[in-house]
């Protein structure tokens, strides 16, 4: 899918134009032209790119294909960038992602390209579609607000992925199981995926607001400075989540560690309370029902309720020896 949304120098907003319109949409140096291109094949996008706008091949080719980390790039006459939206998936358990959204910004021009929708531009596409006072502030204002608006849905991501190690600490000191420990890893995995990807996106924001580019007004440097404290704080909040997923992953090794030495002392206990039984029943052999015997003496009445009762003394002493001891 093309859409296109073109504000002339004077004259009412425009929508859907047709490709063959984008160049005379280009010549009026006061108009705003955004084109956004949606799950559109590779081979269409390059002739819009290449023979419409005359951009660098080599950026072409970079915005094509997928997987690059946030990056800028001054091409001179134009600005091309790569940006992250993120998706969170929160059934079963939570899975987060994000989408690239490939940038050409120029003077009077904004193009976005991404292969599959994203809510954030699909977000600012219908408000700039009720008005249109914000194209009057120029390329640049309007690719500010679709970062912004991009940037705005990390925070409730995060708060989702702090509310889900909230559930997973009172898991691990109620009922800790295997599962708990995989949400653990995920969450993890999450997070360092979320950092890898906001700090160099933090970069980007902080050339826009800082160099010096053609294509971007002075006075819009403040609103892009803006956006760029937003990602420092996400960026210090990851940090803490990441944290404190580490702690739990302690906090959960040391609990199931504690229940395990928990029940080895409790069968150590039970071998040390028997191992007099097992003695005197290895000595005697539990022969008192036996063939007769040279010694006659060691099986009879007397011997057999003796032995009867230090089987069931030994327990006992050995009980209290622990106890004193301290070992229980």
């Amino acid at each position: 899918m093309i859409r296109s949304m073109y504000r002339p120098q004077d004259g009412s907003l425009r929508f859907d134009l047709p490709t063959t319109e984008f160049a005379m949409a280009l010549i009026a140096p006061n108009g705003l032209l955004w084109i956004d291109i949606v799950e559109e094949p590779p081979e269409k996008s390059e002739l819009i790119l290449r023979e419409v706008f005359d951009f660098h091949p080599l950026a072409i080719d970079d915005a094509l294909q997928e997987s690059h980390v946030p990056k800028v790039d001054d091409w001179g006459s134009y600005l091309y960038l790569v940006l992250h939206a993120i998706v969170c998936e929160q059934q079963p358990k939570i899975e987060v992602r994000t989408q690239e959204m490939d940038v050409f910004l120029g003077a009077n021009y904004l193009i976005t390209l991404h292969h599959e929708r994203i809510a954030a531009v699909d977000h600012v596409w219908n408000a700039y579609q009720r008005g249109d006072r914000h194209l009057r502030r120029g390329s640049d204002h309007l690719m500010y607000r679709v970062i912004d608006t991009i940037v705005a849905e990390y925070m409730p991501v995060m708060d989702s992925i702090d509310e889900a190690i909230d559930l997973l600490e009172d898991q691990i000191f109620d009922r800790p199981t295997p599962q708990t420990l995989e949400d653990l890893f995920g969450l993890k995995r999450s997070l360092l995926y979320l950092r890898r990807i906001i700090g160099p996106q933090r970069e980007v924001l902080n050339k826009l607001a800082r160099d010096d580019y053609t294509v971007i007004d002075s006075k819009d440097k403040v609103f892009f400075r803006d956006v760029y404290d937003h990602l420092v704080r996400l960026h210090d909040i990851a940090e803490s989540l990441r944290d404190l997923v580490g702690g739990s992953l302690d906090t959960y090794l040391s609990l199931v560690n504690n229940r395990m030495n928990e029940v080895m002392k409790t069968l150590t206990i039970i071998t040390s309370l028997f191992m007099p039984l097992s003695f005197v029943v290895g000595f005697f052999g539990m022969n008192f029902f036996a063939s007769p015997d040279p010694r006659p003496a060691w099986m009879g009445d007397p011997v057999f309720y003796l032995t009867l009762l230090g089987m069931a003394v030994a327990p006992a002493f050995m009980f209290w020896w622990m106890r004193q001891r301290r070992w229980l």
